[in-house]
């Protein structure tokens, strides 16, 4: 694997913090001038670039490992908690299994609004940490 740019770096590890391409994309890029859509698809482009893609598998397999978690073994874990609120009779959580479920498999994401001065606040932090 090539070395990846810093900005590509931080994207990488950004995209695995929060989940949302866009937002990593804002948070490693100059991009207070770009329209949503143009935003949206930079961040999309970069996924798909062959040395982002494989340094995110790569991280992820590093946290799974870490935590010895993976879809599967959560997913287990997430039956068995809808089993026994059943078995309780606790409607409240047998749907937050099921709602745990279905964000764990991609069916369901948070809305995430960020505020343009967050974002200025935390380029700004950034380029102090950077400079020194």
């Amino acid at each position: 694997m090539k070395n990846l740019t810093p900005k590509q770096g931080g994207f990488c590890l950004s995209y695995i913090e929060t989940g949302n391409a866009s937002k990593a994309y804002r948070l490693n890029y100059s991009a207070s001038k770009m329209s949503d859509a143009a935003l949206n698809n930079e961040a999309f482009k970069l996924l798909k670039h062959p040395e982002i893609a494989l340094r995110v598998a790569q991280i992820q397999k590093a946290h799974s490992e870490r935590h010895n978690m993976t879809v599967d073994t959560l997913t287990v874990e997430l039956n068995e908690a809808f089993k026994v609120a059943k078995e309780d009779i606790k409607p409240s959580a047998m749907v937050a299994a099921v709602m745990g479920k279905a964000k764990l498999h991609g069916l369901l994401t948070d809305k995430v609004e960020v505020a343009a001065t967050s974002i200025v606040r935390r380029l700004v932090e950034a380029r102090k940490l950077r400079n020194g």
